[in-house]
């Protein structure tokens, strides 16, 4: 067998234990979850902002990010609820480069798995003792998933993964909201084939165990735009998308119909800058129709500290080192902005 195996590492309950959250830090998460699950139910009418930095890369610059979004929050908490965005799980289209705080906790050093799981445990619990959010990462491995289940507050699947019956599977044992992204190809079957699997109940294996779930009702959509069989990007955010998008939803009679726009990725062409007038044609379209007002439940965008992005080993603090992102000024005018318009 070409495969080396070069230790045990410990299970997530082991983690948690070694690790744990205080009951104060458990009963802050319990309510900012009900805060979060509701926009997702319908029962609150507040727009969820899923953004933050395309990866989570250090730990310093991170919190210093969300440490500025917690002080933004309250500043339009009437009309807007802010999901950061803490991925610590990288896919990478040819297997080559950063794959994540998960592997690698220090970018610039070679990946150690076990620190990097008690890296990104650290990371997720620090936001919530110390701001009051819970958020948002990607279950890009699906075996990782319980090693932070008790602080997460949002997860997403990402493109490369919505096909892949072992998430769909994972997903619907989480009570926490789940976007299903339109998979590269931008079939949105196969998002929505995702969405039913997810909110259906299973019997499988996972981590060793023969497991049973009840569904979970809180799995939605999530548009990225796709590319083409030519290699180019093709958005997938204007109305008639979503108007397509809606009629299919009805189709499928799944339980609390939504959709969270992607406003980089494919639907900008990794254009970052685009993302300032994408995420404000979607409100636009919000406040146009009044199906797509209860539709849209959100946006997501990729932001950090600084514009752009860099290599790793040039080391601006606060700078994407993968997809390039707005920086926190141009981030911060437009949650404002859009706080003004919805």
């Amino acid at each position: 067998m070409n495969m080396k195996f070069l230790r045990k590492l410990p299970i997530p309950a082991e983690v948690k234990k070694q690790f744990p959250i205080s009951e104060k830090t458990a009963e802050i998460r319990r309510k900012r979850n009900e805060e979060i699950n509701a926009v997702f139910t319908g029962e609150s009418d507040k727009f969820a902002l899923i953004i933050g930095p395309c990866s989570a890369d250090r730990e310093d610059a991170v919190m210093d990010y969300i440490y500025r979004l917690a002080k933004l929050q309250e500043e339009v908490k009437d009309k807007i609820l802010i999901i950061p965005r803490i991925y610590t799980n990288k896919p990478r289209t040819t297997g080559e480069g950063y794959k994540g705080m998960a592997s690698q906790p220090d970018p610039l050093k070679k990946p150690d798995l076990y620190e990097g799981l008690l890296s990104i445990r650290r990371l997720h619990t620090r936001a919530v003792e110390e701001t009051g959010f819970t958020c948002a990462d990607e279950m890009l491995y699906p075996e990782n998933y319980r090693y932070l289940s008790d602080v997460l507050g949002y997860i997403a699947v990402g493109a490369r993964s919505v096909e892949n019956q072992q998430h769909r599977l994972v997903s619907s044992g989480s009570d926490l909201p789940i976007g299903m992204k339109n998979p590269t190809g931008g079939d949105f079957s196969v998002m929505l084939n995702s969405i039913v699997a997810a909110q259906k109940g299973h019997m499988f294996l996972y981590r060793g165990w023969e497991v049973e779930t009840e569904g979970n009702p809180l799995a939605h959509a999530i548009l990225r735009g796709y590319v083409n069989k030519h290699g180019s990007t093709i958005p997938n955010y204007h109305y008639e998308d979503l108007a397509t998008l809606y009629e299919m939803y009805q189709k499928k009679n799944l339980a609390n119909m939504g959709v969270i726009i992607d406003t980089n990725h494919s639907n900008s062409g990794k254009k970052y800058l685009e993302q300032i007038r994408i995420a404000k044609e979607v409100v636009h379209t919000k406040n146009h129709n009044p199906d797509m007002a209860k539709f849209i439940k959100g946006l997501m965008i990729e932001s950090y500290i600084e514009d752009g992005s860099q290599k790793a080993e040039e080391g601006i603090y606060g700078k994407s080192i993968t997809d390039p992102c707005l920086g926190w000024e141009k981030s911060e005018r437009l949650v404002l902005d859009i706080a003004d318009s919805i």
